[in-house]
């Protein structure tokens, strides 16, 4: 019975197993593409096995004589077949060309060899189904062809730029590139037309592909993201190079922007009776941050420099008398005493100087080695600690979370809101700390609401900056108000 159904009026069998191939396909979620490859590839074995076994041969043209009433018939019977070939073919392509894994840089490649495929199949439609003679009309359309490709020439030259930047794959979607113009940024999206660039201004840049093809191109991503940066700091020659150079590393090595792995280098670059010039090298986790961490690096300089006594020197084309330039006999370096780390302490901007004297008198002098641990995990600090030379890290459960440096603080949790500190507070390097006691803060607190919503706001920061939410309890954990309210609590008892 079924093969009466498929093989008795064998092209209207394969005229309804086609269309309704195209229903199925059509109602198919695009999101199974596997499911609509094998439907595909049945409805067509089905058309195929009809065509076989009825002896119509869809590769040849028969020639129809125009009052046959199956010519008709034939004609759509064959097309189909033709168009759920072509179907099965590019199914087959959308599902298993993909280079190396990547779809997205094979889009160029399967929409490629899908318009050879549909070029083939409308050609092959009509030389073997209305009997149009392909070698004369490809002929005959070679002028039209020519006419067109001078008309397109930079069309076609970005397209096939774009089909051998997809194959030589000097990037992909994501990379951050540089090119030999000077067009920087992370490629967002590249097409047959273009490169789309996101820049570090947050502006997208368009490329033709036939531009970029021909310029000079350094992936940034490759092997990694991470990028080197290079700067040069003059110091005044009155301390020994090691000691200089020592200081430097110090600097670098408290620095929580940069990558560890592999560490920052110190070099000397040149030495002379105006200034040692040093090369500082680091690296960061992606050209982004380049701003972030160079900022923090020359902050760092500067603070370490002047924790350890060291002088920057004037710039080179600055003109300056020998016998003014300072030396190790005659230099005077800047002390950093407890007044000056108050001042350079933003909560405490609002204080008048006597406050700020007062409450540097109280202050005592702490050392510790390296390795020594300053607070534990769930412990109290009731003092606030200002870093006055060497690197503090701080830890949680193992993990580094940040670093202090000369001019850093901590403590404050315990000292103002009475919390439990987080991490565990170790000495990286010999370290020199000042400490403060709350007696010396209540009275302050007690004159100057404002400076308790400082404090307030500073401690929720920082507990943004170096703890996780989770490490705090639920009506702390970087919320302002709440750690303002404790403080408040905690003063007026």
């Amino acid at each position: 019975m079924i093969y009466d159904a498929l093989f008795g009026k064998p092209l209207i069998s394969l005229i309804v197993v086609g269309f309704a191939g195209i229903l199925v396909w059509y109602f198919l979620s695009s999101q199974r593409p596997t499911t609509r490859l094998v439907v595909q590839i049945l409805f067509f074995a089905v058309m195929t096995l009809i065509l076989v076994g009825s002896g119509i041969e869809p590769h040849r043209f028969l020639g129809y004589q125009s009052e046959d009433p199956q010519a008709l018939l034939v004609i759509v019977a064959k097309s189909l077949w033709w168009i759920h070939l072509a179907w099965a073919v590019i199914g087959f392509i959308r599902l298993y060309l993909v280079l190396e894994g990547s779809p997205r840089e094979a889009r160029l490649l399967q929409d490629l060899v899908i318009g050879i495929v549909y070029i083939g199949i409308a050609l092959s439609i009509l030389a073997f189904v209305f009997g149009v003679p392909i070698g004369t009309l490809v002929a005959t359309s070679g002028v039209v062809a020519i006419i067109l490709g001078l008309a397109l020439q930079n069309t076609l030259a970005d397209v096939f730029s774009g089909i051998a930047l997809t194959l030589g794959r000097p990037y992909v979607i994501g990379d951050w590139i540089l090119l030999s113009d000077g067009t920087e940024g992370r490629v967002v999206e590249s097409n047959w037309r273009a490169t789309h660039i996101l820049t570090g201004a947050n502006n997208v840049v368009v490329l033709p592909n036939s531009l970029l093809a021909k310029l000079g191109l350094t992936n940034v991503s490759r092997p990694d993201e991470t990028h080197l940066l290079i700067l040069t700091i003059r110091i005044a020659p009155t301390r020994m190079p090691a000691s200089i150079r020592q200081v430097m590393l110090s600097a670098l090595t408290s620095c929580n922007s940069i990558v560890r792995e592999p560490p920052p280098v110190v070099s000397l670059k040149g030495l002379d009776a105006t200034a040692l010039e040093v090369e500082l090298q680091f690296r960061v986790t992606s050209p982004s941050q380049r701003v972030t961490a160079r900022n923090e690096v020359l902050d760092l300089v500067y603070r370490h420099c002047k924790s350890a006594g060291l002088l920057l020197a004037v710039p080179p084309a600055a003109q300056v008398l020998t016998a003014d330039l300072p030396t190790e006999e005659n230099a005077k370096p800047p002390t950093v005493t407890p007044l000056a780390l108050i001042e350079a302490i933003p909560v405490f901007a609002t204080l008048t100087s006597d406050e700020r004297q007062k409450l540097a008198e109280t202050t005592t002098v702490r050392q510790f080695r390296k390795g020594d641990v300053i607070v534990r995990e769930s412990e109290m600090l009731p003092s606030l600690i200002m870093v006055r030379a060497g690197i503090i890290v701080a830890r949680r459960q193992g993990e580094e979370r940040g670093r202090f440096a000369p001019g850093d603080f901590f403590g404050e949790t315990g000292l103002l809101a009475g919390m439990q500190e987080v991490c565990t507070l170790e000495a990286l390097t010999p370290v020199t700390v000042y400490e403060i006691d709350q007696k010396a803060f209540a009275p302050l607190l007690t004159e100057r609401p404002a400076l308790a919503e400082e404090i307030a706001e500073a401690l929720a920061g920082r507990a943004e900056r170096f703890r996780d939410g989770a490490a705090l309890p639920p009506e702390q954990a970087s919320n302002a108000h709440a750690i303002l309210k404790t403080i408040r609590t905690i003063f007026r008892a």
